[in-house]
């Protein structure tokens, strides 16, 4: 069914790039016996994608991947509470539980948990990918045929996509941070500081030297990149490069949208089917490159199993959603819901909360019956049946899809990027529109379309798809009390917040083992 992730190799692999990575070091096999054939390769690069979606290599996370406490809070659960949970689309029920009470106040420190979570499963990730590398070289290949060789090299370029996706997350979240390659020495090895300008140049050079390598739109096997994937990460660093540089490119967004749009996608007609247990089905539409999951063989408490149990709350029926029960877990904040023309989905489509028994202001994040819920993930198959298994979900999240494309192409051209023109722009979001308001009433004009209308439509379109705290911060709205949210900064109504939390701290822990490191200001 999900053939890539099926294929998952038991092993783990050898390099670390950081002294505490902490990593567990039980190794079932050595380079030397893995790296023969071509499936075994491949066998391989289905582990670099799945490092992305579970925390371990048996069922349930089992047997982690690291050797922590973190060690079951897979790649992407991770990502989705620092992408979302200290922003205005989500308050959590079980924040201190969990410790995320200062992620969801924006009072997180260097020692942190979820914070060094994220960053030691970047570069858990990132040695995948730099072991793979090291062994997929044209000196290593040279034995094998040319036709295999031909396609060790399309799994090398995707190898390096997913390294440079890894590095873009990390540039993003912290800012400068550690660097290493699979040119670098393996073991007790502590890697040089790089500087987020210099991440991004590299990160860029990357994926445009992969470009041709990888294959055409819509070409590759179902869950594994092609150019539109790697287009996509060029488009969106280039929409963000003002952060990361200091130095505009919304020209270059705008023309790596325009690959991607010219590419053969199109939009889903129906938006929920996106998020569903049949939404592998998609691929040849809207979503461009996603992370799997599968109930059977990927299963994970974290990923879209954590996205479909968690919002499920108070008289919800789980069943409704695909699942055994709900967690309780996920609502939002009054101020997403308002950016809505209504809480029921009768005008827009996507705005479709769980009102009964829920208040909209949350004087109480704790209590799961404040704040409104919004279950956009599903475990529903297209025709309304569910396969599960304990809650585990087939659901497939969708890391780029076209329509958030579209919306990076408007974005770039009010900003003054080329190549592009207004009136597109107001085409492309109202194709998306049409699709939420099942009709024409939702259109907007080039009046309509400012920076701050593509913001909120930006939160209705991708809410929960881990882009909000990167959007919220190219607008200057993440921190500082320019815009302000219930319980931003730990204030039930909002309050101004430190402008050190736009970067989250270096881990203590890190900082201590590796000298070539500079804690970010402020922490």
């Amino acid at each position: 069914m999900k053939k890539i992730l099926s294929c998952i190799l038991m092993i783990t692999m050898l390099a670390a790039c950081t002294k505490d990575l902490n990593q567990v070091p039980s190794v079932e096999e050595t380079s030397e016996s893995v790296y023969t054939s071509l499936a075994n390769y491949k066998s391989v690069l289905a582990k670099l994608y799945s490092a992305f979606a579970v925390a371990g290599i048996e069922k349930g996370d089992g047997n982690a991947d690291m050797a922590s406490s973190t060690a079951s809070w897979g790649y992407l659960r991770v990502y989705f509470n620092l992408q979302e949970v200290p922003t205005d689309e989500v308050v959590y029920t079980w924040a201190g539980g969990d410790n995320l009470t200062n992620i969801q106040y924006m009072t997180w420190g260097a020692s942190d948990t979820w914070v060094s979570a994220m960053y030691y499963r970047i570069y858990y990730t990132v040695a995948l990918c730099n072991e793979f590398l090291r062994n997929a070289t044209d000196a290593k290949i040279a034995s094998f045929s040319e036709s295999d060789q031909t396609t060790l090299k399309v799994f090398r370029a995707e190898a390096r996509f997913l390294r440079a996706l890894a590095y873009t997350h990390a540039m993003d979240l912290y800012g400068n941070v550690p660097f290493v390659t699979e040119n670098d020495e393996v073991g007790a090895f502590t890697p040089p500081r790089i500087k987020r300008a210099d991440l991004f140049d590299y990160i860029q050079s990357e994926l445009k030297d992969i470009e041709e390598v990888l294959p055409a739109p819509l070409q590759n096997e179902y869950g594994r990149v092609s150019r539109a994937a790697a287009w996509t990460l060029l488009a969106r660093n280039y929409l963000n490069a003002t952060v990361y540089t200091g130095t505009a490119d919304y020209t270059n967004c705008v023309t790596y949208c325009n690959k991607v749009i010219t590419g053969g996608y199109s939009l889903e007609s129906t938006y929920k089917k996106l998020f569903n247990g049949d939404n592998d089905k998609r691929t040849a539409n809207e979503i461009i490159f996603p992370i799997e999951a599968d109930a059977t063989n990927t299963t994970t408490w974290g990923s879209t199993t954590y996205l479909v149990n968690g919002p499920i709350v108070g008289t919800m029926k789980a069943a409704d959603y695909g699942v055994v029960s709900g967690w309780a877990s996920i609502r939002t904040l009054r101020e997403f819901v308002n950016s809505f023309p209504d809480t029921t989905g009768q005008t827009d489509i996507r705005g479709d909360f769980w009102t009964d028994g829920q208040t909209l202001n949350v004087d109480d994040p704790s209590s799961s019956s404040q704040g409104l819920s919004i279950v956009k993930f599903t475990n529903l198959n297209d025709d309304g049946s569910y396969t599960t298994d304990g809650g585990l979900v087939n659901t497939d999240f969708p890391m780029f899809r076209l329509a958030d494309v579209y919306l990076m192409y408007a974005e770039a051209v009010l900003r003054g990027g080329t190549g592009g023109s207004v009136g597109e722009a107001v085409n492309y979001v109202n194709q998306i529109r049409e699709r939420a308001y099942l009709n024409t009433s939702g259109d907007i004009n080039a009046s309509t379309l400012t920076l701050d209308f593509i913001l909120a439509e930006r939160g209705r379109e991708l809410f929960w798809e881990c882009s909000r705290r990167t959007d919220l911060i190219r607008y200057g709205k993440f921190t500082g009390g320019d815009y302000l949210w219930q319980w931003k900064g730990g204030s039930v109504n909002g309050q101004s917040v430190d402008t050190k939390y736009n970067l989250y701290p270096i881990p203590s822990t890190d900082l201590a083992s590796n000298p070539n490191l500079i804690q970010n200001s402020g922490y």
